[in-house]
């Protein structure tokens, strides 16, 4: 085993998609058969080669192993998969003759092929990214199938860099896969770890060939206490891992890094383990108490990881508070490192590149860039003391005083209205009562089928948005190509046969920015783009001060959307949950009030599509699952602000009116108490994707309002059959009273193409009337 020390200061993880998504649109252009997998191996190349290049210039080059490994083409957690051999059966095919996984079948995996679904995917963590989720049976062989994290390493090494490579770490991988669908009951993949270790072993010998000083093992598993495996399994599994891994005779030195959370009981069993360095999560988590005198003494002899920079979102923060909390770690130990508390995939690459954005703003905030190098100073900090960076703790403390006191950042008419609400502001009264008279006013037919809302975004839209922008042509111009758009939307639907038309959203380029750009107390940016899974890339707003609405925002498209249709036509709002999910939100105040200045905008605006004629109206909160913390603990205040919001925001309409909600990509069953008292008259929930196994939470916890169990996974280009479909709910009709159950897209329709998604709007009807007539026979 090697002895060099642990880098002073490094990160857990830099963006991959590149300044430009330069990742994403090399990608996009190999599915799309515009160029070859060279091309994208060599596009690949130079976008990691730049990483290295930009994270040495900004300091981390001075340590070696400083710089990790962490680039995925699509995800990292099947980037791990696909290296240990675990590929589901029926993608076994894919596989060379030598037993390897190329890169094709690694993308065919992630976005399935025919009949041949992909990988589920759901929420990592309490982010907004997505990662695959493995699926592990008895009988899965684990074998070394893809070598690319040491080719990548020798890569790095023949530039001149020795870096560190990355990957999930056994316990955490088999924590996030799911029992293959014919494991048997009371099968759990942990119980496969025994035959999944030697293939790591494998790995950290190849590393160790290859020149590899330090391996980095990413553990978040360990920090989420929603994990179904019961605790002691975990902690014994830990053990059993890092015994063997550690026995590898000349292996790298070994970081274990636990992001989004403490270790809590976790951390004396890494401490006892022969591991080399242990990452805490100082942001999200804090340092232990109570631990043992054994635990105590084990932990002085590793290097502790003070994870004290933000990974997780884009403020300056207090670095004088970050480089105390790095000092408070010597009490543990006397070799202490600093980084970055997660991945900085999570944050946009530099704020330098921001140029329209407000300079005081800017003077607030730090993306991936600026974070490095708060990591380098503190480091420099650690190792010379604090007078070494004197001048660095000033400026981001001067930073923050400037930031409380400046305009906008509270607002006395938004706070006054919210001390004034009382507890008739979060309810609207009987569901029964509510459930008559949406019968009586919509009239809609057995399992109504609707969309989550938006339309694919035609390479026309977004031109004209372009144009919009740089002047090529004016408003009036490019309001009537979105009006063009909703009609041909509208009519489509008509023809299809929909019971509840959207307008399709083409007007919106991000189901939160659209609503950031026209509400106080935000700011949007033109390159703060963020990975959300595989080729997707969002770019989150910034909320910065306190939250209104200065002029309705969608209301004009939803009354122009139904003149075209006698049809009732569904009003599309981002909730309050998922506004605060997918922006970077001000850090000053606790979220739950922030959310409740987002509901009190939303509620205006819904009382006006109400007042103009609207008698439905959707309020998506995808990301209500995604917020829940991590530590079982904190459940019980978020789910309070959680659901209180949504409420403050939908509570207003009549009766009549009726309020839909989607939620998507996630363990429902964990939450389902909450979703019944978000009180919506309808939810639409992923199912396509995990096969309808949401219908068996729905049934045991009595949920008696209306649902929309996804039947179209929309995150894969393939097309479902009217048998695919017709199975799925037949599964849904059986587990869920019929008057309850609503026919929907797992999500909604933007980044799919509009052959794809006719042909599969198609065949959701047909399946429809299919399962209608067998209803109406029984």
């Amino acid at each position: 085993m090697s002895s060099t020390p642990f880098p002073s200061g490094t990160i857990l993880g830099y963006p991959r998609i590149g300044r430009r998504r330069e990742l994403k649109k090399a990608v996009e252009s190999y599915w799309a058969g515009r160029s070859s997998l060279d091309d994208l191996e060599t596009a690949a190349a130079e976008l990691r080669a730049v990483t290295r290049t930009r994270l040495a210039g900004l300091g981390l080059g001075q340590d070696d192993s400083a710089i990790p490994e962490t680039f995925s083409f699509y995800d990292q957690v099947l980037d791990a998969a696909v290296a240990v051999g675990a590929i589901p059966a029926r993608f076994e095919r894919l596989r060379e003759s030598d037993g390897s996984i190329g890169l094709p079948a690694y993308f065919t995996i992630a976005r399935g092929e025919g009949d041949d679904a992909p990988l589920e995917m759901t929420k990592w963590f309490d982010s907004n990214y997505h990662y695959l989720v493995p699926e592990i049976g008895p009988d899965t062989v684990f074998s070394l199938s893809s070598d690319r994290i040491v080719r990548e390493f020798e890569e790095a090494k023949a530039a001149g860099f020795l870096t560190r490579p990355s990957i999930v770490g056994p316990v955490t991988f088999l924590l996030l896969s799911k029992a293959a669908d014919d494991a048997g009951a009371g099968f759990s993949p942990i119980e496969r770890l025994d035959d999944l270790l030697p293939v790591y072993v494998e790995l950290l010998e190849r590393l160790a060939l290859a020149g590899a000083e330090w391996v980095q093992l990413d553990e978040p598993g360990l920090v989420n206490e929603s994990i179904t495996v019961p605790r002691d399994q975990q902690l014994a599994a830990l053990e059993r891992a890092y015994a063997v891994l550690g026995a590898v005779a000349g292996r790298p030195q070994l970081f274990v890094a636990a992001p989004y959370g403490s270790l809590d009981d976790a951390l004396p069993v890494l401490a006892a383990s022969t591991v080399d360095a242990i990452g805490l999560d100082l942001v999200r988590g804090s340092l232990p108490t109570g631990l043992d005198d054994a635990a105590v003494s084990a932990l002085a002899t590793k290097t502790l990881v003070a994870g004290v920079v933000d990974g997780h979102n884009v403020w300056r923060g207090d670095l004088a508070g970050a480089f105390a909390a790095a000092e408070g770690v010597r009490a543990l130990s006397p070799n202490v490192s600093v980084s970055t508390s997660t991945s900085l995939q999570h944050v946009p690459h530099d704020v330098a590149d921001e140029s329209l954005l407000d300079a005081r703003l800017v003077s607030w905030l730090a993306f991936a860039d600026q974070k490095v190098a708060q990591v380098v100073a503190l480091a420099r900090g650690i190792r010379d003391g604090g007078s070494a960076i004197e001048a660095e703790l000033a400026a981001a403390t001067a930073a923050l005083a400037d930031r409380a006191d400046a305009p906008g950042v509270r607002d006395g008419a938004v706070r006054a209205r919210l001390a004034g609400l009382d507890d008739s502001a979060f309810s609207r009264g009987s569901y029964a009562e509510r459930l008559a008279a949406q019968d009586a006013a919509l009239d809609l037919p057995p399992l109504p089928t609707t969309t989550i809302g938006s339309f694919p975004q035609t390479g026309e839209i977004r031109r004209a948005r372009a144009q919009l922008l740089k002047g090529d042509i004016d408003e009036a111009a490019y309001l009537e190509l979105m009006r063009d758009e909703i009609r041909r939307v509208v009519d489509l639907q008509e023809e299809i046969g929909l019971d509840v038309i959207v307008h399709g959203e083409p007007e919106r380029n991000d189901m939160v920015q659209y609503f950031a750009e026209n509400l106080d107390g935000f700011e949007v940016t033109q390159n703060g783009w963020v990975q959300s899974y595989g080729s997707r890339c969002t770019r989150p707003s910034i909320l910065w001060g306190d939250v209104s609405r200065p002029a309705p925002i969608t209301v004009d498209w939803s009354v122009f959307t139904q003149s075209l249709t006698e049809k009732p036509v569904k009003g599309m709002l981002t909730g309050p949950v998922t506004i605060l999910a997918w922006s970077f939100v001000r850090d000053d105040q606790p979220l739950g009030e922030t959310a409740r200045q987002v509901a009190l905008a939303l509620r205006d605006e819904i009382a006006d599509l109400e007042s103009a004629g609207i008698g439905v109206i959707q309020v998506d909160e995808p990301a209500l699952r995604e917020l829940l913390p991590l530590k079982n603990a904190d459940h019980a205040d978020y789910l309070d602000w959680s659901v209180g919001s949504f409420r403050l925001a939908t509570a207003g309409v009549e009766a009549k009116t009726q309020i839909h909600t989607h939620l998507c990509y996630s363990e429902f069953g964990v939450v389902i108490d909450a979703i019944q008292n978000l009180d919506a008259d309808v939810t639409s929930i992923e199912a396509a994707r995990s096969r309808m196994e949401v219908v068996d939470d729905l049934q045991s916890s009595g949920f008696d309002h209306g649902i929309g169990p996804g039947v179209y996974d929309i995150h894969s280009p393939r097309v479902p059959s009217v048998d695919e479909v017709r199975s799925l709910l037949e599964k849904a009709v059986a587990a869920i009273p019929e008057r309850q159950v609503w026919v929907n897209p797992d999500c909604g329709l933007k980044t799919r193409g509009y052959d794809e998604t006719v042909a599969s709007l198609r065949n959701i009807l047909e399946a429809t009337r299919a399962v209608r007539a067998q209803l109406a026979d029984a």
